[in-house]
């Protein structure tokens, strides 16, 4: 079992989670939540969540040390809130 505090990364000076990280702990498919927040993204703060670049993408990449997505990551959606 995945501690939630191994899921937090930090990524432009925020904590965020991943959300493939995210479905795996509601249970849910990646691409299932993805399309539920793409349908109410008016429900969600701007500041909640955001999606990766290209190369940040390739910089987390790396730090899982591999060249295929821990997960499907394909939309490549992060969660996060600046509200404290």
């Amino acid at each position: 079992m995945t501690k939630l505090d191994e899921l937090i990364r930090e990524i432009r000076g925020q904590k965020v989670m991943l959300d493939f990280d995210l479905a795996r702990i509601y249970g849910v498919p990646d691409q299932g939540a993805d399309q539920a927040v793409k349908r109410n993204r008016d429900r969600f703060p701007t500041d909640f969540l955001f999606q990766l670049s290209g190369k940040e993408w390739k910089d987390l990449r790396c730090q899982f040390g591999t060249s295929s997505s821990p997960g499907s990551m394909r939309s490549q959606i992060v969660i996060a809130s600046r509200r404290s």
